[in-house]
């Protein structure tokens, strides 16, 4: 049984333990004593050394911590570090969803179904099924205001605890992570001693899933990073717009309009060239059919159809990326029935689209 160390002392970055286990070519160490924190309760695993091997990864195997290297050890007595950076930012992240989790509860009586806590942020999944703007940026301000307060966030063992916000099925001592005045909770994770510690909550976004609502954050040295990259992203939009960057979302908008309006003239010009082109395509035609061999099949190929055969009898096929259209006026030829015979598909006598794997006994058939 591995005796976790983090579990009294967070901050605890170097230790010395004995293996209990060398597994997997000296890669897989299971320790009597371990300050490192496997991945569980949606936040990842430590890194470090061990024993002057780099950690890869941390398992939680039930009563055992399994430390996964790079490089192997050989069993005995060996020494742990912890990556603190990594380590720091993690325990921003897990206090600040703790308070971000608390503060959803406390002003809306949302609650926490879930918990995801990576490499660029956290999110929590809220029992709710729309959370609004103003909603989220209220929480944001109140866990900002809890965190400029340096409430005391306390960690204890206590058996059958009371006013947790969410109930334990867990029997036993369990260990309880508190804000003070304002949230308890059993968590096995690592976490910061005040909430001044958190730095900074900032949201991101929000959407919806499973019927609730996952709000995305980052806390911390995290959050300034985040904050730091929209900047720049910002600035530099606001330099291609050559706009200060207040009047960058409006230059957007007015740009997303203006592609709007281009398209529908290029689709109008598209299907008005279509049919000159079905025009000419008729005159040059030897019996009033052409096979036109294309792409791919879309609106501007039916407009350049029905162009053709509105210009008298004749069979028109165009074929592209395994797609079939089959247009005539020619009484003799129905388009949905060859389409049928000789692929997938169908349609009416004058107007059928498909597809067809073997194009040329559909060519044949039509005279083409």
């Amino acid at each position: 049984m591995t005796e976790r160390l983090y579990y009294s002392d967070c901050y605890l970055t170097q230790f010395e333990a004995t293996t209990q286990s060398v597994s997997g070519e000296g890669l897989r160490v299971v320790l009597d004593r371990s300050a490192f924190y496997p991945t569980a309760g949606g936040q990842l695993f430590d890194t470090g050394t061990l024993g002057g091997a780099r950690v890869v990864d941390v398992v939680d195997d039930g009563d055992v911590v399994t430390h996964v290297l790079a490089t192997p050890i050989a069993a005995g007595m060996v020494r742990g570090e912890i990556d603190w950076a990594r380590r720091f930012v993690f325990m921003q992240q897990h206090t600040g969803q703790h308070l971000l989790s608390a503060v959803f509860h406390e002003l809306f009586g949302f609650a926490t179904a879930s918990v995801h806590l990576g490499e660029a942020g956290g999110t929590v999944e809220l029992a709710a099924g729309a959370v609004s703007e103003t909603q989220l940026r209220e929480a944001e301000a109140r866990a900002n205001a809890v965190i400029v307060e340096n409430r005391a966030v306390g960690i204890a063992f206590e058996e059958n605890p009371e006013g947790l916000r969410k109930a334990s099925e867990r029997t036993g001592p369990l260990r309880i992570v508190s804000i003070a005045g304002l949230d308890k909770s059993a968590c096995g994770g690592t976490h910061v001693k005040q909430t001044g510690e958190i730095g900074a909550l900032l949201l991101r976004r929000a959407e919806k899933i499973r019927g609730n609502t996952r709000v995305e954050f980052v806390c911390g040295s995290m959050a300034v990073r985040r904050a730091r990259m929209d900047f720049e992203l910002l600035t530099a939009a606001g330099r291609a717009f050559s706009r200060p960057l207040e009047e960058v979302p409006a230059a957007v908008g007015a740009l997303q309009e203006a592609a709007k309006d281009a398209q529908k003239i290029v689709k109008s010009l598209t299907l008005e060239l279509a049919g000159y082109k079905g025009r000419a395509l008729f005159a040059a035609a030897a019996g009033g059919r052409h096979w036109e061999k294309l792409d791919a099949v879309d609106d501007a190929t039916r407009a350049l159809a029905q162009a053709f055969v509105g210009c008298g009898k004749g069979v028109f096929l165009a074929t592209g990326g395994g797609a079939v259209l089959v247009a005539s006026s020619d009484p003799a030829v129905h388009c949905g029935n060859l389409l049928k015979q000789f692929g997938r598909g169908g349609g009416t006598a004058a107007l059928a689209q498909g597809s067809v794997a073997d194009i040329g006994p559909l060519a044949a058939a039509l005279g083409i």
